[in-house]
C-alpha cells in the first residue's frame, strides 16, 4: 500500500506511519493520524479524524467523523488499541467510533451505516448490515447483530446485545438485552412483534417468520417464566435455525433480556 498525492488534498495532515492505498481520496483538512490503514476506494471527506483505524474498502467517512479517539473510559490508561471498520461502510457527518479500552477493538462489520452524530462507544461489535439512525448512541462493550437498526436518538446501556435482524423505534432506550428479529420500542425498550418486513427482506421465508412470531409471543406470554418459555419453544419448533438462535440468545443472556411490561422489567434489572 503506497500513499500518493494526487487524491489527497494539499491541507490533509497524514501522519507517517498511515498506510493508505493509491486510490484512496481524503478531503481538505483531514488528520490521518498513527496507525491507520485505509484500503482501496475509500473516500475520506474533508475535517475527518482518523487514528488507530483499519478502513475496509470502498467506505466513506463524512466531514468532521471521528474515528479511532481515546474512549471515554476513566479506566483507560493509553493501551495500543484500535477501531476496525469493514467494507462498503458509511460513517456520516459527526460520528464517533472510539477506540477500545484494556485490549482488542471497536469493530464495525462490512456495508454498515452510521448516521449523524452516532456514537459507538468502546469495545463494541456491530454485525454487518447494521444501521443507527442519527444521534443514536452505544455504551461501551455492547454487540450488535447482523442486520439490525436502531432509530435515531436511542440509547443502549454498555454490556447489553441487540439481536439480529431486530428493529428498535426512535427515541427508545434498554439496559437489558434485545431480543432478535423483533421490533421494540420504548422507555424501557420492550418487544412489541415480529420485524416482518425487515426478515421478508433478509429473506427469511414464510414459515420461519411464523415460527419466530409464535416464539416470541411463548416468550413474552405470562403464562410461562422464561425457562418454561424456552421449554415450550424448542419442543415446538424443534430445528428451526432462527428459532434456535433465539434461544440460544435468551439462554446465554447476562443481562437478562426484555420480555415484558415496565413491572417485569424493573423486577428482572433489580435481580
Amino acid at each position: 500500500m503506497t500513499t500518493t498525492i494526487s487524491k489527497i488534498h494539499p491541507t490533509a495532515i497524514i501522519d507517517e506511519s498511515a498506510k493508505i492505498h493509491e486510490s484512496v481520496e481524503i478531503g481538505a483538512y483531514t488528520i490521518i493520524g498513527k496507525n491507520v490503514v485505509i484500503e482501496e476506494g475509500c473516500k475520506i471527506a474533508e475535517n475527518a479524524n482518523i487514528q488507530f483505524a483499519h478502513i475496509g474498502k470502498n467506505t466513506r467517512i463524512s466531514p468532521f467523523a471521528s474515528i479511532g479517539g481515546e474512549p471515554q473510559d476513566l479506566g483507560y490508561k493509553g493501551e495500543l488499541t484500535g477501531v476496525i471498520i469493514g467494507e462498503n461502510c458509511w460513517i456520516r457527518e459527526f460520528a464517533t467510533v472510539n477506540r477500545a479500552t484494556g485490549e482488542g477493538n471497536t469493530i464495525i462489520g462490512n456495508n454498515c451505516m452510521l448516521m449523524a452524530y452516532t456514537h459507538v462507544a468502546h469495545n463494541c461489535i456491530l454485525g454487518d448490515n447494521v444501521i443507527m439512525a442519527n444521534a443514536a448512541t452505544l455504551g461501551g462493550h455492547c454487540h450488535v447483530g447482523f442486520g439490525a437498526f436502531l432509530g435515531g436518538m436511542s440509547v443502549f446501556h454498555q454490556n447489553l446485545r441487540i439481536g439480529d435482524m431486530a428493529i428498535i423505534s426512535g427515541a427508545s432506550a434498554a439496559r437489558l438485552d434485545i431480543i432478535p428479529y423483533c421490533k421494540a420500542e420504548g422507555i424501557p425498550c420492550l418487544p412489541v412483534g415480529l420485524n416482518a418486513i425487515g426478515l421478508m427482506r433478509k429473506g427469511v421465508d414464510k414459515d420461519s417468520r411464523d415460527a419466530i412470531h409464535k416464539a416470541i409471543r411463548i416468550l413474552r406470554s405470562e403464562q410461562y417464566n422464561t425457562t418454561q418459555a424456552l421449554e415450550v419453544i424448542e419442543k415446538e419448533f424443534k430445528g428451526n435455525v432462527y428459532v434456535d438462535k433465539l434461544v440460544e440468545f435468551v439462554r446465554t443472556s447476562k443481562r437478562g433480556c426484555t420480555l415484558r411490561d415496565k413491572e417485569a422489567y424493573h423486577g428482572s434489572a433489580e435481580d
